[in-house]
């Protein structure tokens, strides 16, 4: 299924032009998600004639995280959108790096989420986003791919579950290959134009398997044969010398650029969407 077409920001009428205004236009912060770990501010942001809504997270307003030494979230969150914008599939919103009110940091699109579409017929609770949900007993359901078995408490269980949705299917093979260790269900925002964009990209490219997701409906199934073009096309675009190779030393370390190769090229080898390792906890938690 083609992903539709991008809906832009006032006065805004492409990517690139997206780009510059989130790079160049004039920052003002209008308030704090508080329910972030780190400070996350929402900001409008104006060039021209063009404005946007955006999300503004300064590197100092970081925690530190013992097993991220390296460079900051903000990096990792704009190497993200450039792996995301390299395959096509545009599943990350603009993201920049920039200097703003409170020092450097990463500056990105506000995707106002569509209302939640309806979870399966079962479902004991559906997340916000219509794409994940507990249902009794341990079948899926026709459209829906099973993930594990959750405690609901007073000693009962429920099947979690999410879409068999092909925009999923998509942002799961994105994050295996930049290593998201942190792929919640909050993380998943579907736009009112039908696509559909992951967010919060900060803890990412590490060089060990950090792979914790909800999304593991189709672990050992075989890659589409979209995903392996787009894998294949992703590799020679990772090779030295290449523009995307090129940014992405420039925010993540060599040894980490090293391991993104690697996934892609074990990916293509392999064939199929990885399964959990064993050596660290699959799933994130909380979940949502």
């Amino acid at each position: 299924m083609p992903a539709p077409e991008r809906l832009p920001a006032p006065g805004v009428t492409a990517t690139g032009e997206l780009e510059e205004l989130l790079a160049k236009g004039e920052l003002t912060v209008v308030g704090r998600i508080r329910e972030a770990s780190n400070a996350v501010l929402l900001c409008t942001v104006t060039y021209g004639d063009a404005s946007a809504d955006c999300v503004y997270k300064p590197v100092k307003g970081e925690r530190p995280l013992w097993d991220f030494p390296d460079g900051n979230l903000a990096q990792r969150e704009v190497a993200a959108y450039l792996v995301s914008e390299a395959t096509g599939w545009g599943l990350v919103p603009p993201t920049v790096l920039r200097d703003g009110p409170y020092g450097e940091g990463m500056v990105q699109q506000w995707i106002e989420s569509a209302p939640a579409e309806d979870g399966p017929p079962d479902a004991e609770e559906s997340d916000e986003s219509g794409l994940l949900a507990l249902v009794e007993g341990e079948e899926a359901g026709e459209g829906w791919k099973p993930v594990a078995l959750a405690d609901v408490g007073e000693g009962r269980t429920a099947l979690l579950v999410h879409a068999d949705d092909p925009r999923l299917r998509r942002l799961a093979v994105l994050d295996a290959v930049i290593n998201n260790g942190d792929r919640k269900g909050g993380h998943l925002l579907p736009a009112p134009d039908g696509r559909l964009y992951g967010i919060d990209h900060g803890v990412t490219f590490h060089s060990e398997d950090k792979l914790r997701t909800l999304l593991w409906g189709w672990a050992g199934e075989p890659l589409t044969g979209e995903a392996r073009a787009v894998l294949g096309s992703l590799a020679a675009r990772l090779a030295d010398g290449e523009p995307l190779a090129t940014r992405l030393a420039e925010l993540i370390t060599p040894v980490e650029l090293a391991a993104v190769r690697a996934r892609v090229d074990h990916l293509l080898r392999t064939g199929v969407h990885p399964q959990p390792s064993g050596q660290w906890p699959a799933i994130p938690w909380p979940p949502v």
